[in-house]
């Protein structure tokens, strides 16, 4: 694409953007992504990967380019090969079947949602049934439950949560999906809290820390906006409540993956449009969305807020390879990320 292309409005027509902040990779998305990129340097392709490493077509496209071949069943991974496991997060069973075909594996799920996976376990051993707060079908609740299969009942809606039955009203616990909306949370859970008096949960909330700041601060720009465009991809949880978010905020919002989903009668009317991303949302479809939007005099402003400090580490084994190989990680993450977006704050 052009220059000429990139700075050429939707329909011709110049506006103000308002991006906020934070948006886009989240910590959880970074490691995954990295991890994908370090194992194709030190190993070579083909890569497989069970599932979409992140819910974002750009990046799977473009690690298809390289060599990278996304799985939905293990079964489809050849022999004596190397499968990386997603961050959404996988039921044991699957990597119960990689070690039993002897397949190398590398687990990229996001710590965050290890650490829902370690509470449910906890909570089975100390005699709880669990109710999920989630959305059936997601990658991440399948990954939960197969933790503690029979243990576990999926809670997507007030509705549900009014007439939900469980074993014993005197041990029961609650967790959560990392990418849901607060406030449907917060309206979930305050019906089982009322049902059930005697429920436990997690010491901190299990949504993500990513997810409650992007939809924080979409909350915040809602006032100042006609509408909020979200970049992220259909099947993305975290960028689906974006959109929620806003339009419960009283503002048109619209969820889109390229300049080219912009629809003209989208943007009747409009004078200032808000942008934000989804946690696997890279910043390079952000500026060009926000080049299409704002046009060529158009005005960009970028929200104040406190930087995302969180990082997380490699796996072991990925480190211990790459230093093997005579790479430096932190240099190595620094000059891949340059090319996949540019750092938030």
């Amino acid at each position: 694409m052009s220059a000429d292309q990139r700075s050429a409005s939707c329909d011709g027509r110049s506006r103000s953007v308002l991006l906020a902040r934070p948006r886009g990779f989240c910590a959880g998305v970074e490691r995954a992504v990295d991890i994908v990129d370090f194992a194709l340097r030190l190993y070579g392709p083909p890569i497989y990967v069970r599932h979409e490493i992140v819910h974002n077509q750009y990046v799977v496209r473009e690690f298809e380019t390289r060599g990278v071949v996304f799985v939905d069943d293990i079964g489809e991974v050849p022999d004596n090969s190397l499968v990386i496991f997603s961050a959404h997060g996988i039921p044991p069973s699957v990597r119960g079947e990689a070690t039993a075909r002897g397949l190398r594996t590398i687990d990229a799920t996001c710590p965050l949602v290890t650490k829902v996976h370690h509470e449910a376990l906890r909570y089975v051993d100390e005699g709880y049934h669990i109710l999920l707060i989630g959305h059936a079908g997601h990658v991440e609740v399948e990954g939960t439950m197969g933790h503690v299969p029979g243990h576990v009942t999926l809670v997507q809606t007030v509705e549900e949560a009014e007439v939900v039955e469980i074993p014993d009203p005197q041990r029961v616990a609650f967790l959560t999906q990392t990418t849901l909306s607060i406030d449907d949370v917060a309206g979930i859970l305050a019906v089982l809290q009322h049902r059930f008096p005697e429920i436990v949960g997690p010491t901190k909330d299990d949504i993500c820390y990513a997810t409650q700041n992007r939809q924080v601060a979409v909350k915040a720009m809602s006032s100042a906006v006609d509408a909020i465009f979200v970049v992220g991809a259909p099947n993305s949880s975290n960028s689906n409540r974006l959109v929620e978010v806003a339009k419960a905020s009283g503002v048109p919002a619209y969820l889109v993956q390229s300049r080219a989903e912009i629809r003209t009668e989208w943007l009747e009317g409009i004078d200032t449009v808000g942008v934000t991303a989804g946690a696997s949302a890279p910043e390079a479809l952000v500026r060009d969305i926000v080049d299409a939007l704002r046009g060529e005099d158009g005005s960009l402003e970028e929200m104040d807020a406190e930087p995302e400090m969180v990082q997380f580490p490699l796996p072991v084994e990925v480190v211990k390879d790459l230093r093997e190989s005579g790479r430096d990680p932190d240099e190595l993450i620094r000059n891949f990320r340059q090319r996949w977006y540019t750092p938030s704050g």
